[in-house]
């Protein structure tokens, strides 16, 4: 084994700051600190200045004291340095102002000497204006439809927290309840009002007499699977037999579930355009129905049964520090080799001889000037490895490029890239000679690696969003998913896109975010059997109380899930499914051969089933088709995992736990129950 000092050995630091939650510190040695205002109400888009006021045992105001200011919730209220406060999402946040210990600490929020706290409230926009969408194209007597409403308020952010009532114009001959759905009784002109917080719209009706006189239904297919999406066409007919056009059909769904099945109830989803999923096997009924008129279609739904065992096939053990991220990969001389990141240690970065996953072989120890190695990647040809660095004692972290072409023969330094990446590089990204490199959180850089030994940026990407940030990107076919909490997935064409983007002016395609903005990791598949371009976008969350950091510690807890959507129209993004562990949360996936990797943090790694149409809960519907709980009780926290990032590879898939290194496992038939929690070897 070779162990590289590359660029200086950094002290070693205390862990990354917001990775777990401080106590108060009591105030030590007489000093005190106090918060003007103590509590502030500002608007969104609104901003004040804190003043803090720091004094001695004997009271009196100590002039040149370090303050430090730090928001609980940054992507929802920011603080400068010097105290100034500035709203950007609706809620009730906490702002720390503290007098450090050591006034050289650099970390966003260092240990205290004395703290104190406090409450931003922000409330919510008033409402600007609602909307009628989707109105249908016909309103026939006897029949149901729904009016959709949009409510936007005057930040321009759509509003679906805020009660809408509904209204007409009085006439007993049209009536319409709370969730929109209106009663059509004769023919006739009407006028329906939508009202959210004083403001309103209106809609004008024709309601035409009502030609159908019979309603067919067919179904796609009689036999499938939990989880197979089975559509239900339904066809009115007027009294020649001829297509009534924009009648409104409702969907409604009954059955009986496999007596095997020891439960109520049997979970199924059919919506209003007829597409049906079940999660439990049975014999169900699908019921379409409009005015007077119905009709019915029976399907016969089995289980899905696609699990396998999982058999651990080799190991590279890391029991004395916090893994990170991993790549493997095929190098020039024909083997295959891993590399590995660590987190919160002391900048190393280990690569491996994966050949033979039964016989993982530690090649070198590649040690930078950095806290967190938190990202690898390695080129499409195998020859050039980048990674990320964060903590560096110079704070000019950056990026590191290194040679992986033959590993056994060295891993040289080639190059080091820190201009304008200061405040950390926490995630990074290899295609077609660059690098996309996100820049302390905010945005993300492209680098060219053409000439490896000289790196020179070509292009950057950054939100113009309110207290916008940047977690992770992920680069496919010429276009650039970034990862953006509270902003969601923004696709980025960078020279596949169609709209003219490059990497030196990146275009934007298009974004879609989510209520609850924890978009930490996205993945972009064109599925296999479907052909449909699906965006899985994981949640990063720790409701929990955050990472156990320390050797010894309790086991850590995460939340969250991947959220499923198909974005075939860069302008349409549609989420159609999700896949939710309901004890752990997710980190980063792969997905390949309509399989989906997914680290499940202290859920372990999940194989899954993701072929065919996706649809509502793919855990709930059986297609996990493997799970596996790594353990070790010398692990850097004994017996606490917390797997971190997985990727198939020559059929095998490795995978890295935070807490016990690199593992490799395969998949086998089911032929005995799955193992659940891993072996230590």
């Amino acid at each position: 084994m070779t162990t590289m000092r590359v660029l200086g050995v950094a002290a070693c630091l205390a862990m990354a700051s917001g990775a777990a939650g401080q106590e108060p510190v009591e105030p030590a040695s007489g000093v005190s600190i106090e918060v003007s205002p103590d509590r502030l109400t500002l608007g969104v888009g609104e901003k004040a200045t804190l003043v803090a006021t720091v004094r001695d045992a004997a009271g009196e105001i100590v002039d040149d004291a370090a303050v430090i200011y730090f928001s609980r919730a940054r992507r929802s209220v920011g603080v400068s340095s010097d105290g100034e406060v500035e709203a950007f999402r609706p809620g009730d946040f906490t702002l720390v102002v503290l007098v450090p210990k050591d006034p050289d600490d650099d970390r966003r929020r260092p240990e205290a000497r004395a703290e104190t706290e406090v409450v931003v409230s922000v409330p919510q926009p008033p409402v600007e204006r609602v909307t009628f969408t989707q109105v249908p194209p016909k309103f026939y007597v006897g029949t149901r439809p729904q009016l959709a409403v949009e409510v936007v308020d005057s930040i321009d952010e759509r509003r679906t927290d805020v009660p809408v009532t509904f209204s007409t114009d009085g006439s007993r001959a049209v009536a319409v309840d709370s969730f929109g759905f209106l009663s059509l009784e004769r023919a006739g002109t009407f006028e329906i009002t939508a009202t959210a917080e004083g403001v309103s719209d209106q809609l004008s009706i024709e309601v035409e007499p009502n030609p159908v006189t019979s309603l067919e239904l067919q179904a796609s297919v009689e036999h499938a699977r939990t989880g197979d999406v089975v559509r239900f066409t339904a066809r009115a007919k007027d009294a020649r037999g001829l297509a009534v056009r924009g009648v409104p059909v409702q969907f409604g769904v009954g059955g009986q579930t496999s007596p095997t099945i020891i439960a109520a109830g049997a979970a199924v989803q059919v919506t209003d355009d007829g597409r049906f999923v079940a999660e439990r096997s049975g014999i169900y009924t699908v019921v379409a129905s409009t005015g007077l008129h119905s009709a019915a279609r029976t399907v016969s739904i089995e289980p899905r049964d696609v699990g396998r065992d999982v058999e651990v096939v080799g190991r590279g053990k890391v029991l004395d520090r916090h893994s990170s991220d991993l790549w493997i990969w095929e190098g020039t001389d024909g083997r295959d080799y891993a590399i590995t990141g660590t987190w919160g240690a002391d900048g190393h970065s280990f690569v491996w001889d994966v050949t033979d996953p039964a016989d993982i072989e530690k090649l070198h120890e590649v040690q930078v000037d950095a806290r967190t190695i938190n990202d690898v990647k390695v080129s499409e040809d195998g020859d050039i490895a980048v990674i990320s660095r964060e903590g560096a004692s110079d704070r000019k972290n950056g990026i590191v490029v290194l040679g992986v072409g033959n590993p056994r023969e060295g891993v040289p330094v080639l190059a080091e890239f820190t201009d304008q990446l200061t405040g950390g590089v926490h995630n990074v990204f290899i295609s077609e000679d660059h690098v996309f490199a996100l820049s302390a959180g905010r945005r993300y850089d492209v680098i060219s690696i053409k000439d490896p030994s000289n790196p020179q940026r070509v292009g950057r990407f950054e939100l113009g969003t309110p207290g916008h940030s940047v977690h992770d990107v992920w680069v496919s076919d010429g276009v650039a998913f970034s990862s953006n909490w509270t902003d969601g997935v923004v696709a980025v064409d960078v020279g596949g896109g169609g709209r003219g983007g490059t990497p030196e002016q990146p275009v934007e395609l298009g974004r879609y975010a989510y209520p609850s903005g924890w978009n930490h990791a996205a993945f972009p598949y064109r599925s296999q059997s479907t052909g449909a371009f699906y965006l899985f976008a994981g949640d990063e969350s720790f409701p929990y109380g955050g990472f156990s950091p320390q050797a010894g510690g309790a086991p850590s807890r995460a939340a969250g899930w991947i959220h499923v959507i198909d974005w075939s129209d860069w302008d349409d993004p549609r989420e159609v499914a999700r896949y939710q562990v309901p004890e752990a949360g997710s980190h980063n996936l792969w997905i390949e051969d309509d399989i989906m990797y997914v680290a499940f943090y202290n859920g372990g790694l999940r194989v899954v089933d993701v072929s065919g149409e996706l649809m509502g809960d793919l855990y709930k519907q059986g297609r996990e088709i493997a799970m596996f709980v790594p353990g070790d009780p010398e692990g850097f926290i004994a017996n606490a995992p917390f797997v971190w990032g997985p990727q198939p590879y020559k059929g095998h898939v490795f995978f890295t736990d935070w807490n016990t290194g690199l593992w490799a496992v395969k998949l086998n038939p089911r032929s005995r129950p799955s193992r659940i929690i891993g072996e230590p070897q």
